[in-house]
């Protein structure tokens, strides 16, 4: 039996009106007690009246809407494909696009969506360094996307790792890797902790060691930093969170005398357009963030034309791209010699000298 809108009252708490406001008159609810009625709605899989919803919705005008989009670190160029695409779906819709770049700073990412909140008819979050319900306390009324961060009461948009990382372990493990590291990224990224979760999931599965390294930053100076603590690990194979500090770990095994992939497989994540022109090309999970970019923009104008009221979640798939950074592993993992170590030969005692000794 399909969930009805008393079904949405009775789990959000709150009068069978106010649950009916949440979708004929939206504007007289505060952002918290809507957020808290869409939620149920959305986990009880309830749907207006599609009539209803149309007849009813304040339309902002979709295609005179300004649209903000937040963004990490702009220079990244997964999040410039993001930007691009979402910036051509916003011409086609006739939107005006700001754009706002948090330099992947907490405090800025807070300041900025305060400030675009009240400039902006709808926001899009790539990414956010803060929490989920950080961001949607922060943006009030102001209908957001979020995009790499999930969370219920909201639209959101994620860039699923899970079946890129499952191909990743396993391409490794086939190539005879028993020891895996994996290089994190910055310690408040939502995606960082999901693919800890995937790999550390998967590297069970494949029967493999995960050494588990430290947060860095998501450039190539973090992976550079990252290389020494990969070597000392043992593993004979490395993913990192990101791309670019995949080249910092080329770079860094390069200084420390090892080849790439003879000594060491590097896997990156994004697939950007480097990553085909690097020395070696490097293998990596592909992630769709100019998809990630079209659809967020197609979402939030739903909202805005007063389409759709109920949130959802869509999950886009990640694909293993195979390149010449990885290989065989034909070197034993450090932690353990190659083999058996050879008894040094002893010394040879010194011939005392003789009087007649010149």
């Amino acid at each position: 039996m399909a969930p009805t809108l008393t079904d949405v009252a009775k789990g959000a708490n709150v009068a069978l009106s106010t649950a009916s406001r949440a979708f004929s008159d939206p504007g007289r609810l505060g952002p918290q007690t809507l957020r808290k009625v869409l939620t149920v709605a959305q986990e009880l899989g309830y749907e207006p009246p599609v009539a209803r919803a149309t007849e009813t919705a304040t339309g902002t005008g979709a295609e005179t809407a300004t649209v903000a989009l937040v963004v990490p670190d702009i220079a990244n160029p997964v999040f410039g494909a993001f930007v691009k695409a979402a910036q051509g779906e916003c011409r086609h819709r006739k939107q005006t696009v700001v754009l706002a770049d948090t330099d992947l700073d907490p405090d800025r990412e807070r300041e900025v969506i305060a400030h675009l909140k009240e400039r902006a008819d709808g926001l899009i979050v790539c990414s956010p360094r803060l929490d989920a319900d950080d961001v949607l306390n922060i943006c009030g009324r102001t209908p957001a996307v979020l995009v790499n961060r999930e969370t219920a009461g909201t639209d959101c948009v994620i860039a699923d790792a899970a079946h890129g990382m499952r191909q990743a372990v396993e391409y490794l493990a086939a190539l005879g890797h028993r020891r895996i590291a994996y290089v994190q990224g910055m310690r408040r990224s939502w995606s960082n902790a999901h693919r800890v979760d995937l790999i550390r999931t998967e590297a069970e599965r494949a029967g493999l060691d995960l050494e588990l390294l430290g947060w860095q930053s998501e450039t190539v100076a973090g992976g550079t930093a990252a290389a020494a603590s990969v070597m000392a690990s043992g593993a004979s194979a490395v993913i990192t969170h990101n791309d670019l500090m995949a080249f910092g770990v080329l770079t860094g095994a390069r200084a420390l005398g090892l080849s790439v992939p003879e000594d060491l497989s590097v896997i990156g994540v994004d697939d950007i357009p480097f990553t085909e022109v690097s020395q070696p090309s490097l293998t990596s999970i592909s992630v769709p963030m100019a998809r990630a970019g079209t659809l967020s923009l197609q979402m939030l104008g739903q909202v805005l034309a007063g389409e759709r009221q109920i949130p959802r979640t869509h999950r886009l798939p990640t694909q293993l791209i195979v390149r010449d950074s990885t290989g065989p592993a034909t070197r034993a993992p450090r932690h353990e010699p190659a083999t058996p170590a050879v008894p040094a030969t002893p010394a040879i005692p010194a011939i005392p000298a003789t009087k007649d000794a010149s």
